[in-house]
């Protein structure tokens, strides 16, 4: 048996329903219909969790969601909900219900190319104006979220720079392909152009003062690695402190994987039938011989915090030894 932690790290998609049809995810096409996804009684036999990510689909296409939040904070200790902003008035009276939950809403670029890739009308201006309708209520827990691709890379730093004036958060990801996103084609085409402008993102991130984002630095590196096929900088844990659970119940190690692995379902089975399974067993087996190297932060945060070390030299030798320099000579290899 798998010894349990006392609180895990979770990932609720709510559901697969979604307003955007973005060019790197096709989930669109396959949603979930409300009638099937996850209901409250499911949702309270989830563990005991120090942090838990609300994600989608579009999580705000829900109209019980505030029902969900409620339920989630009985068992977590923080909650951030990532979103594309575009329903901000469902935002807005959750945020004011739950002032302390973290908001996420993805932009992908400045105003034209956010448009054209999430395929929004407006979407650029609906997420820019709930975000700083947010941020006037007071929220401490926002920010924006970024899929880096060839088409938006050059928009990378100027998305940062306003983050930065607003005192926001700024999180970063790069194209990966899984069942979750419905996708096997996403690739960036020119690594060397699309690293560059990452790499000048790592560079502005510890020239801050902010030890958070001399880590977020880290974090970039690591995309770089990724983009190069190169292999994962730190150890997946994903399914031994880490789990995603879908819109159906089922309970699975991450997002990441080209077929969907399920551990088993909490609408029909216990916590801990599911976590003490031989199907668990199994799913944990697959984890430690996978080859993916994914580097999305639903696996790499809590990796970052348990083998801190690593990043905590990377972070050592680049912000103080190097005096804040970070050399983008990582097309045939990069340095750990």
């Amino acid at each position: 048996m798998l010894k349990k932690s006392k609180k895990l790290n979770g990932t609720v998609i709510v559901t697969y329903r979604c307003n955007a049809h973005c060019n790197m995810c096709n989930r669109y096409k396959e949603p979930s219909q409300p009638e099937d996804e996850l209901t409250i009684e499911t949702i309270k036999k989830l563990p005991p969790m120090y942090f838990t990510n609300i994600t989608g689909g579009e999580p705000f296409m829900r109209e019980d969601l505030k029902d969900v939040v409620r339920e989630l904070y009985k068992k977590s200790d923080r909650i951030v909900i990532s979103t594309n902003g575009f329903y901000t008035d469902r935002i807005i009276d959750l945020a004011k219900e739950f002032p302390q939950v973290g908001i996420r809403i993805s932009i992908e670029g400045l105003e034209e190319t956010n448009n054209q890739i999430r395929g929004l009308e407006d979407g650029f201006n609906r997420g820019y104006s709930t975000l700083k309708q947010l941020k006037k209520m007071g929220m401490k827990d926002v920010g924006f979220g970024m899929t880096i691709q060839d088409m938006n890379c050059r928009d990378l730093v100027p998305l940062y720079e306003i983050s930065d004036e607003m005192d926001m958060e700024f999180a970063t990801a790069t194209l990966h392909n899984s069942f979750y996103f419905v996708e096997s084609q996403n690739a960036i085409h020119d690594k060397p152009m699309v690293a560059g402008q990452i790499a000048e993102l790592i560079q502005k991130l510890l020239k801050s003062k902010s030890p958070k984002k001399w880590f977020r630095a880290y974090f970039n590196h690591g995309l770089i690695n990724y983009i190069y096929g190169n292999p994962r900088l730190l150890p997946c844990d994903m399914s031994f402190d880490t789990f995603f659970i879908d819109p159906f119940g089922d309970v699975m190690p991450c997002n990441g994987t080209e077929e969907k692995e399920v551990m088993g379902n909490l609408n029909s089975q216990t916590w801990d039938e599911i976590w003490d399974s031989s199907a668990a067993e199994a799913v944990r087996a697959k984890v430690r011989k996978c080859e993916r190297n994914c580097w999305m932060i639903g696996s790499v945060s809590p990796a970052m915090k348990k083998y801190i070390w690593k990043p905590g030299w990377w972070v050592i030798k680049h912000k103080f030894l190097k005096g804040g320099k970070y050399e983008n000579s990582h097309a045939c290899k990069l340095e750990s």
